[in-house]
């Protein structure tokens, strides 16, 4: 129950504020994963995420645990938030945001089973055609998606 209502009152927080909120206590460099991940019809999978600042859409992903390996952050994070397992799964690069304080590591990957959200995190998972994304998603997602090579 009091998860349920910690969760009400984030969401109910303007995005920006949330962001902000998560970077307080991280003093170093966090690492973060994320996937270009894709049907059979080559549709992409895109999260509507509460903790983004603008939108809320993008590509899945989440910061990886200490100790984690990229692909198993990326995988546990997928399996928490949205119920899905991966297969072959490809990393395609990694960047760093320094006025964040973060590494990001891509991956493009197929999705095994229906994405569902499972987590207080997630408002919604949908399939989008790559010449139908949602209007409000930002132009760096729409670029590291445009980076994925040729769909699975």
């Amino acid at each position: 129950m009091l998860k349920q209502f910690l969760g009400a009152v984030w969401r109910q927080l303007p995005p920006r504020v949330r962001y902000r909120l998560t970077r307080i206590g991280q003093k170093r460099f966090t690492v973060t994963t994320a996937a270009a991940i894709f049907n059979d019809e080559g549709k992409v999978l895109l999260l509507d995420h509460v903790f983004r600042p603008d939108s809320g859409w993008g590509l899945p992903g989440g910061f990886m645990s200490n100790g984690e390996q990229p692909e198993e952050g990326l995988r546990r994070e997928l399996r928490e938030e949205i119920g899905i397992e991966l297969e072959e799964v490809e990393m395609l690069f990694a960047r760093s945001l320094g006025r964040l304080r973060q590494v990001e590591i891509y991956f493009r990957a197929k999705a095994v089973g229906v994405p569902q959200p499972r987590s207080i995190e997630i408002k919604s998972a949908g399939w989008f055609a790559i010449d139908a994304l949602p209007p409000e998603l930002s132009e760096d997602q729409i670029r590291l998606i445009d980076q994925r090579r040729e769909p699975l």
